[in-house]
C-alpha cells in the first residue's frame, strides 16, 4: 500500500478585487512559485520556505520545490537534489529543512535561476553555534556591583526595539547560527515574580509585563529561525530588593551558601523555567562566589539543578533540556562528576583564548582542561570571549579565524562555538566608531560594522575544513561585491584583513600582562609594565597556554646577555612580524582603493583602521626595542645601554601620536568596559583614560622622566635608585593579636615561622597575627580613612589565599586591591615570597573578609598616604631595580 503524504502549499495568491458596478476584465497573472511543505511543518520550516519562495519569485522560477522530512540525515543536515522535474529538499529535522531552503535560496539568488540539475548535501560540524549579547553597560550603575543591570528601558532602550531584534535574528539565520546567549548577572528579578519572594522583583509591574511580552516575542521569533535563546546568570547574585529586605549584600565572593539565598535562587530558576519553557540556561559558578570548592558543587547540585527540575515538573515535562555550565573560576570536571548523575544533558563551555584572541595553537594546562571537558560532556563549547585586545579596530582575518576553529576541533575536541561581538560588547548594539560628527544619535550598529567577524566564525563553525584556495576566492568575491571593486579589489581587502589580523594576537601573547579585559592593548603599555610584568599581576596562563612556545622580554634579555640561543617566538620576532604586517595591510588596502565604487564611508573607515594597526605595531615594536636596552642594562650596568633606549622610546611616542591622529574624530573610545576593573595601561575608573588623546601625554611624560632620571645618573655618577621611606602607621583599633613587622617576628598564631627579611616601607607597621589557612577575617575601627596592607604568598598552591585576580573575580578591585603595591616585599623561610596589596576603607568599623587560604595582614596606613609601587626584589638578591627610572 502506497503511503499518501498530505502537503501544504506555500504560495503567493493574487485575486481580483470585485467591486460594485460593471464587471472588470480578468487579469491573468503568472503562477506563483510553489514550495510544498510537509504536514504540521514547524515555524522554522515556514520561515525557510518563505525565504525560498521570495528567491524563486525574484528569479522567475516556476519549478516546484518539495520539502521532505525523512530520517537518516545528520542533525541539521540537508540534501538538495533535482528529481522528476522538481527539486526536493530532504532533511531529518526542521532545522535541516530551514537550512536547505536557505541554501537553495542563496543558489537561486547567485545564479539568478535554478540549475537544471542540482545535487547538494551539507551539515554542520558543530551542533552548537551561538552568538552573544550582553545586557550590561560600560560603567557600573550607581549603588550596584558588577553584572547588576535590571532589564529596563532606562538601562537598555534597544532591548525593546522589536525591529532591531528581527534584523539581528535574520542576520543570525543568514549565518546559520542556532543559539543566542543573553548575558546578565541576575536576570530573574527582571523577568519573573517568585511567589515566595514577591518583593524581590527589581522592576515596576508595567516593566515586568513588558519584559515578559518582549521575551516571548524574542523566543518565538528566534525559534522561527532555528535559534535557541539562552539566558545566562552569575552565582551567587541576588536582586537588590531581596538583599535589602534580608540585610545582605547582592553579591559577596567570600560568603558561604546560606539556606535563604539558596531557596530564593532555586525558586527563581523554577519560576523562570516554568514561565519561559523554550529558553535555555547557562550559569557561571565562580566569580561571584568563591571559585573552586565544595560550595560550587553544592550550589550546582542542590540549588541550580533542583530549580530546573522543579520548573520542568510544574510544566509536566520529563525531558531534560540542555543546561550550559561555564568552566570559569570553578573546577568544572569536579562539577560535572557530581552533576551528570542528576542531569545528563549538561553542556560545558570554556574560553578559547581567555578574554582575547591570541593563538590558533593553544596548549598546556588550559588545553588539557578543554580536552577533559570534551571527553566528559555531551558538548563542549568554545567561547570566543570579550576580545579585549581587538577593541576597537575592525578585525576580519578569515585565515586566522579558520585556523582557530580548526584548533577547537583538533586540539580541544570541541563541538560548539559561543561567539562574542568583535568589539564594544559592553556598549552593544553600538560600535565605538564616531560618525556624524560625534552626535549622540549618530551611531553605527556593531552587527553591521562587524559583519565579516560573524560571517567568518559562523562559516567555519559550520565547516572549518574548506580548501584554502577556494576560501580565498570566496572571500575575494564577497568583499569585491560588497565594495564594488571586483574580485581583484576584494582580494586586496582580504589581504589587508589577513595581514592586520596577526598584529593584536601576537603582541598580546608575547608582551602583554593578561588575556583579560583589564588590559586594553590598543591603548599601549608603559615601560615598567613591559620590563617588570609580574608587578602588574602577570597572568601566566597567557604565556603558558594561549601562545606558542617562546620567550618573554625578560627571558630574551637574559639569554641575549648569556649568548644563548633563542627559542620559539620571541619579542624581537614579533616586533618584526607586526611591523611587516602593518605595512602590508596598508599597502593592500591602498591597492583596493581606486576600484571601490560602493560603501565609500565604510571603506574609508576600514582603510583608517589599517593605518591604525600599522601605527600600533610601530609603537609596540619601538617600545620592545627600548625595553630590551633597559633590561640589558640590568646585566651590564653600562649607562650606554640606557642611552640606547632613548631613540626607540622617542620613536614609540611619535607612533602613538600618529595613532592619536588617526583615532581623533573617528573613535569615541578604545575600550567598551570603562570601570575601575580596567588596569592596563592605566586605571580607567569613571570612564577616564579610554582614548588615545588621554594616553598620549602620559607616554610623553614617561619619556621625559626617563631622560631626566638618566641625566641624573650621568651627573651623579651613581647607579643607585632613590631611597624609600617607611610607611606611616594609622591609628586603628583591631580585634586580634597584633605584632610589629620586623625580622624575627612571628607571623602566624599557630606556627613558629618568622620574618626573615622585609622591604623598608613595611618596617615598624603593626600586623595582625592570624592562624595559617582557614578563612581570614579581621574587624577594625578607624576615625579616618585607612588602607589595609595584605600580604599574599606568590604561589598557585590552594593552601594559600590567591592574589586578587580580575580575570576570574569582578569584585577583585572593589577596595582598590587589584594592584600589587610592593612586589617581593617580605620573606618567611620555607614559604613563597610575599607581594603586598592595599585595601582602602573609609572611616568607621569594618570587617576585612578575605576568604580561605594563608595570607598576612601586614598593617594599616593612612588612607591619604601616597607611596609609589615598586619591586623590592627580596626574592632575587642582586637584581637591579630599574622601575624607578620611569617614575616621577
Amino acid at each position: 500500500m502506497k503511503k499518501i503524504f498530505a502537503y501544504i502549499v506555500c504560495c503567493v495568491l493574487t485575486c481580483p478585487v470585485v467591486g460594485q458596478g460593471a464587471a472588470r476584465p480578468r487579469v491573468l497573472l503568472p503562477a506563483a512559485p510553489r514550495v510544498v511543505l510537509p504536514p504540521n511543518a514547524a515555524p522554522r520550516v515556514h520561515y525557510g520556505a518563505a525565504r525560498l519562495t521570495a528567491a524563486l519569485k525574484a528569479a522567475g522560477v516556476q519549478r516546484p520545490v518539495v520539502l521532505i522530512l525523512r530520517k537518516g540525515l545528520p542533525q541539521e543536515g540537508f540534501l538538495i537534489e533535482s528529481k522528476n522535474g522538481r527539486v526536493e529538499v530532504t532533511a531529518s529535522d526542521a532545522s535541516g529543512l530551514l537550512y536547505g531552503c536557505m541554501e537553495l535560496a542563496d543558489t537561486v539568488a547567485a545564479r539568478k535561476g535554478l540549475p537544471a540539475k542540482i545535487h547538494v548535501s551539507d551539515h554542520p560540524e558543530m551542533p552548537f553555534r551561538a552568538t552573544c549579547i550582553g545586557l550590561q553597560k560600560p560603567t557600573l550603575l550607581p549603588g550596584r556591583g558588577a553584572y547588576e543591570y535590571p532589564y529596563t528601558p532606562e538601562n537598555f532602550r534597544w532591548f525593546y526595539d522589536r525591529a532591531l531584534w528581527l534584523r539581528y535574528l535574520d542576520s543570525m539565520a543568514n549565518n546559520r547560527m542556532n543559539a543566542l546567549c543573553l548575558w546578565n548577572g541576575h536576570p530573574f528579578a527582571s523577568l519573573v515574580r517568585v511567589k515566595a519572594y514577591p518583593y524581590a522583583v527589581e522592576v515596576p509591574d508595567s516593566i515586568l509585563e513588558k519584559n515578559r511580552a518582549l521575551f516571548k516575542f524574542l523566543t518565538a521569533e528566534a525559534d522561527k529561525r532555528g535559534i535557541w535563546v539562552i539566558q545566562t546568570f552569575y552565582n551567587i547574585i541576588v536582586s537588590q530588593p531581596f538583599a535589602k529586605a534580608n540585610h545582605l549584600k547582592t553579591q559577596d565572593r567570600n560568603r558561604h551558601i546560606i539556606p535563604l539565598i539558596a531557596d530564593y535562587t532555586r525558586k527563581s530558576i523554577a519560576a523562570f523555567v516554568e514561565q519561559y519553557p523554550n529558553t535555555g540556561l547557562m550559569f557561571t559558578l565562580g566569580e561571584a562566589m568563591e571559585g573552586v570548592g565544595q560550595d560550587d558543587i553544592d550550589w550546582l547540585t542542590k540549588t541550580i539543578i533542583p530549580g530546573v527540575l522543579d520548573g520542568l515538573h510544574a510544566l509536566g515535562r520529563t525531558d531534560l533540556p540542555p543546561l550550559v555550565l561555564r568552566a570559569h573560576d570553578t573546577d568544572a570536571p569536579a562539577d560535572l562528576r557530581a552533576a551528570l548523575p542528576l542531569y545528563a544533558h549538561l553542556y560545558t563551555e570554556a574560553k578559547f583564548n581567555g578574554e582575547a584572541l591570541t593563538t590558533y595553537t593553544p596548549r598546556g594546562s588550559w588545553a588539557e582542561l578543554h580536552r577533559t571537558l570534551s571527553r566528559m560532556a555531551p558538548i563542549q563549547i568554545e567561547n570566543v570571549h570579550i576580545m579585549a585586545n581587538l577593541e576597537p579596530f575592525r578585525y576580519g582575518s578569515a585565515d586566522f579565524i579558520q585556523r582557530c576553529v580548526q584548533a577547537m576541533h583538533a586540539v580541544y575536541g570541541a563541538k560548539g562555538l559561543h561567539l562574542y561581538p568583535q568589539a564594544s560588547y559592553w556598549d552593544w548594539p553600538y560600535s565605538a566608531d564616531s560618525v556624524g560628527g560625534g552626535a549622540p544619535a549618530a551611531r553605527l550598529l556593531e552587527m553591521d560594522r562587524d559583519w565579516i567577524w560573524y560571517r567568518a566564525w559562523a562559516r567555519y563553525a559550520w565547516n572549518c575544513h574548506r580548501d584554502s584556495a577556494a576560501e580565498t576566492a570566496y572571500w575575494s568575491t564577497l568583499l569585491g561585491t560588497r565594495f564594488g571593486c571586483g574580485t581583484d579589489g576584494g582580494a586586496a581587502i582580504l589581504a589587508a584583513y589577513n595581514a592586520s589580523g596577526i598584529i593584536a594576537p601576537e603582541l598580546l601573547r608575547r608582551v602583554g600582562i593578561t588575556d583579560g579585559n583589564r588590559q586594553t592593548l590598543t591603548l599601549g603599555m608603559f615601560m615598567d609594565q613591559l620590563i617588570d610584568p609580574n608587578r602588574f599581576g602577570l597572568f601566566s596562563l597567557l604565556y603558558e597556554s594561549e601562545a606558542p612556545p617562546g620567550e618573554s622580554l625578560a627571558q630574551y634579555a637574559a639569554r641575549d646577555w648569556a649568548h644563548e640561543n633563542h627559542e620559539g617566538e620571541t619579542p624581537v620576532s614579533v616586533a618584526d612580524d607586526v611591523i611587516r604586517a602593518g605595512r602590508e595591510a596598508v599597502e593592500a588596502i591602498d591597492r583596493a582603493a581606486p576600484a571601490v565604487t560602493r560603501q565609500h564611508p565604510e571603506f574609508k573607515r576600514l582603510s583608517n583602521d589599517m593605518r591604525a594597526y600599522r601605527a600600533l605595531a610601530d609603537f609596540y615594536a619601538d617600545k620592545i626595542e627600548a625595553a630590551l636596552h633597559v633590561l640589558r642594562y640590568t646585566y651590564s650596568g653600562d649607562l650606554a645601554d640606557l642611552d640606547s633606549a632613548v631613540a626607540p622610546l622617542t620613536a614609540s611616542v611619535r607612533a602613538f601620536d600618529t595613532l592619536n591622529d588617526l583615532t581623533r574624530g573617528t573613535y569615541r573610545y578604545a575600550n567598551s568596559m570603562q570601570t575601575a576593573q580596567r588596569k592596563i595601561p592605566i586605571r580607567g575608573a569613571d570612564g577616564t583614560y579610554k582614548t588615545w588623546a588621554e594616553m598620549l601625554p602620559l607616554y610623553q611624560m614617561e619619556r621625559e622622566r626617563f631622560i631626566k632620571n638618566l641625566d641624573s645618573l650621568h651627573t651623579a655618577r651613581t647607579q643607585k635608585p632613590p631611597q624609600v621611606e617607611p610607611l606611616r602607621a594609622a591609628a586603628v583599633t583591631v580585634q586580634g593579636d597584633t605584632f610589629t613587622l620586623a625580622p624575627g617576628s612571628r607571623v602566624f598564631s599557630d606556627t613558629n615561622v618568622v620574618i626573615q627579611d622585609l622591604a623598608v616601607p613595611l618596617r615598624g607597621l603593626r600586623g595582625v597575627r592570624l592562624p595559617f589557612g582557614g578563612d581570614t577575617s579581621v574587624r577594625f575601627t578607624s576615625t579616618r580613612p585607612v588602607k589595609v596592607l595584605v600580604g599574599y604568598f606568590v604561589t598557585h598552591d590552594k593552601a594559600f589565599l590567591q592574589e586578587p585576580q580580575l580575570e576570574t573575580d569582578a569584585s577583585a578591585n572593589d577596595f582598590g586591591q587589584a594592584d600589587i603595591r610592593l612586589a617581593g616585599a617580605l620573606l618567611v623561610p620555607g614559604l613563597p615570597v610575599v607581594n603586598v596589596h592595599a585595601f582602602a576603607y573609609p572611616a568607621g568599623t569594618h570587617t576585612l573578609s578575605l576568604g580561605k587560604g594563608a595570607c598576612l595582614v601586614l598593617g594599616f596606613i593612612d588612607g591619604d598616604q601616597v607611596f609609589s609601587a615598586y619591586d623590592a626584589g627580596l626574592h632575587s638578591p642582586g637584581a637591579v631595580n630599574v622601575d624607578w627610572l620611569f617614575d616621577k
